[in-house]
């Protein structure tokens, strides 16, 4: 009786520590996307009033959670009986990431989209600022709803040859941080400003000007950082997922520099695809 209990232990201790290296691994894989999320949703949950901010980021963590709920149990299910469908999402979410990437730099170089939106935002009468904050946690939930597809699949996938219990495990632990870990940073970054003013009010004027100011930079390198990353992420799903490019890399360039070209070259393809079907 005791030793088959040890054994029950022993062999509970054994799957704890493959769902632990196989979260790991998912982890790693899933990072840059993570790192997309965590940029896209602090300039979304900026320039609200202070005290309307946690109340912001709090109902997109909501929306990110059932967007979590619909989406694992249909990636289990497709992982179970059309694993091939899954490889077809992630071309389809790769595709995805290279249109938002290059359209970000598209907005960056040649329109003012985001500095009209935060005007419009300041010069709301309260009447029209609760119906703008509803359109941002909309859209907030969205983009979300169309990384958290990337991030489960992705994790999925880094973990295909474990067996299907530890996937399960390690893409559901994977999920909860893209959620909690990354919404979490979010509130940490858009009370900086907060916690600044706190300082300067208990005398540690250095320290707290330097959060205030350190805030809008922050904002600023999340946002280069995660276009950075999906053109980065898209661009080296489809070079390792789509035969073609994976036959056709540039032997001379490094394996990083090759997922940024093809990630760049397709964005932009895929961005005047967009726009000739939208005119």
């Amino acid at each position: 009786m005791a030793s088959g209990i040890f054994l029950l232990l022993d062999d509970i201790a054994v799957l704890a520590d493959d769902v632990a290296v196989s979260s790991k691994i998912a982890t790693q894989k899933t990072a840059a996307i993570l790192g997309d999320d965590l940029a896209v949703n602090a300039q979304k949950a900026t320039g609200f009033e202070q005290s309307r901010e946690l109340a912001v980021i709090w109902a997109i963590t909501k929306g990110s959670l059932k967007n979590k709920a619909i989406i694992l149990p249909v990636a289990f299910l497709l992982t179970a009986i059309a694993p091939t469908l899954i490889t077809i999402i992630l071309v389809f979410g790769a595709l995805f990431l290279l249109y938002e990437g290059v359209e970000k730099i598209e907005e960056y170089l040649f329109h003012k989209e985001n500095q009209e939106n935060h005007e419009e935002l300041l010069n709301s009468t309260p009447e029209t600022i609760l119906e703008i904050e509803k359109q941002k946690i909309k859209s907030a939930i969205l983009t979300d709803f169309i990384l958290s597809i990337e991030i489960v699949v992705i994790a999925l996938a880094a973990v295909a040859v474990k067996p299907f219990m530890i996937q399960v495990s390690s893409t559901v632990i994977v999920a909860l941080i893209a959620t909690f870990g990354v919404y979490g940073l979010v509130a940490m970054i858009v009370r900086m400003d907060n916690v600044g003013f706190y300082l300067i009010d208990k005398k540690h004027q250095k320290s707290g000007l330097l959060l205030i100011s350190a805030m809008p930079k922050l904002i600023k390198m999340l946002a280069f950082v995660g276009t950075f990353a999906m053109i980065l992420v898209g661009g080296g799903i489809l070079v390792h997922k789509v035969e073609y490019l994976h036959n056709h890399q540039i032997d001379a360039l490094p394996a990083l520099l090759n997922d940024i070209l093809v990630g760049f070259v397709i964005g932009i393809i895929v961005l005047l695809v967009v726009k000739i079907f939208k005119r």
